[in-house]
């Protein structure tokens, strides 16, 4: 099993911005998407090839109200263009938890290669 402490991830409503027809990573994704990158070089893990689990636990910096299913997108795209797994179709069981807040925010993920099904 892998555990990784991220930054708190933007949600996906800040994530993407309109450009005339294109729809971009916004400054706030691409900075995420970077340290994520960062983090996942840091620690030398990816390259895992088999179907995966995730448990993610995220911790808000403050009590605004938040869906869970909007923050998911960023983390698991960044994941994946740091290389920690090939394609986020390998993720055959996901769980997401919001838990309480911490100062700055933080997310908490977990992921285990699992046998194909």
């Amino acid at each position: 099993m892998i555990e990784i402490e991220l930054p708190f991830p933007p949600s996906v409503n800040h994530y993407y911005r309109r450009v005339g027809h294109r729809t971009l990573i916004s400054c706030e994704g691409r900075r995420f998407r970077e340290r994520v990158c960062a983090i996942l070089v840091g620690l030398g893990v990816g390259g895992l090839r088999g179907p995966l689990r995730v448990d993610i636990e995220v911790y808000p910096p403050n009590h605004q109200r938040r869906d869970a299913d909007n923050l998911q997108k960023a983390l698991l795209d960044a994941l994946q263009h740091g290389g920690l797994y090939a394609d986020d179709s390998q993720i055959k069981k996901l769980n997401i938890e919001m838990c309480g807040t911490v100062r700055g925010g933080r997310t908490l993920v977990r992921l285990e290669e699992v046998r194909s099904a």
